[in-house]
């Protein structure tokens, strides 16, 4: 079974996430921060991230930049899930190694086509 870090400090988001991801058969490790985050995946790397931008502590940009820093940091696939829209949020996110955008708010057709583009299912 595949796993799925989800990132986000809205716990509401990640429980929708949980359960879109659950039904997709992904294993769920959830995190409130990047810090959180990059801590669970020095662990154990996922093999997805659905990563929120605006956090506390430590914001998507910088967590998947620590990431693909990490030995083995450049496997997991990134999809970057956030309010913010401009061209310049969604060029920064692929430079900085995110495989993929998408819009809060999102449904399970859009997380499901999103993953099947980067070829986690």
């Amino acid at each position: 079974m595949k796993t799925c870090l989800v990132v986000d400090d809205s716990s509401v988001i990640r429980k929708v996430a949980r359960r879109i991801l659950e039904a997709l058969e992904f294993k769920i490790v959830e995190a409130e921060d990047g810090q959180q985050a990059l801590d669970a995946c020095r662990e154990e790397l996922p093999d997805a991230v659905l990563l929120d931008w605006n956090m506390p502590v430590m914001d998507g940009y910088d967590f998947l930049k620590a990431l693909r820093r990490l030995p083995g940091g450049d496997q997991p696939k990134v999809v970057f899930c956030t309010t913010e829209n401009d061209v310049a949020h969604i060029a920064r996110a692929l430079s900085a190694g995110a495989n993929e955008y998408i819009m809060k708010p999102f449904d399970k057709e859009i997380v499901e086509a999103k993953f099947q583009e980067v070829g986690l299912l």
